[in-house]
């Protein structure tokens, strides 16, 4: 009855589902609603670069999408407003990831065979990554709420409960980080 590629959309939307629901809480305290739609659209260069390079199209994003939050974290502990931070790497690596793919020889940005920036795989190892990438975002979760809570809350009080907020915001940032790379996996580039 139910086709075989839906079963596996559903999979890979399930197993999202279980890592964005307790990360959404910390995104709305936090006033973070920008960082996904930054790191997506940052995500290109992630592309553009596995593109050039031979690799896996979720590996290139996943590298790239990490590096946005650790430089959007260290920004943020150094003061930065994290929404102008955001904004500005956001707008500078989609502006760089779209001329690198430009210049990629027989690659442009469209919907075609052999170099599809854009396209929907749904197969084994791609449930795999999708599910593997959700259970790490859960565990981290699990593991770190305690302290991610109490830094969320107030950096004074993790401060006196000996909770490093810096620390805790670099969790948060690569955890969310990390499921913007696997939701693309679902929706976006290869």
């Amino acid at each position: 009855m139910l086709d075989d590629f839906l079963v596996r959309a559903v999979l890979a939307g399930v197993g999202l589902v279980l890592a964005t629901g307790p990360l959404g809480s910390f995104v709305v305290w936090r006033r973070m609603a920008y960082f996904g739609d930054a790191t997506a659209h940052a995500a290109i260069l992630g592309v553009a670069l596995a593109l050039a390079m031979d690799l896996p199209v979720g590996l290139g994003v996943l590298v790239v999408a990490l590096a946005m939050a650790v430089t959007v974290s260290t920004l943020a502990a150094k003061g930065w407003a994290m929404d102008t931070t955001l904004g500005v790497l956001a707008h500078s690596a989609l502006a760089v990831g779209l001329v690198a793919v430009s210049f990629l020889p027989g690659c442009a940005p469209t919907c075609r065979p052999g170099c599809s920036v854009i396209s929907w795989r749904s197969a084994k190892q791609d449930l795999a990554f999708i599910w593997g990438g959700s259970a790490l975002v859960v565990a981290l979760m699990v593991w770190r709420w305690p302290a991610l809570l109490t830094a969320t809350l107030s950096e004074d009080l993790a401060h006196a409960s000996g909770i490093k907020p810096d620390r805790e915001r670099l969790v948060l940032t690569l955890a969310l980080a990390l499921v913007v790379a696997v939701a693309l996996k679902i929706v976006g580039p290869c």
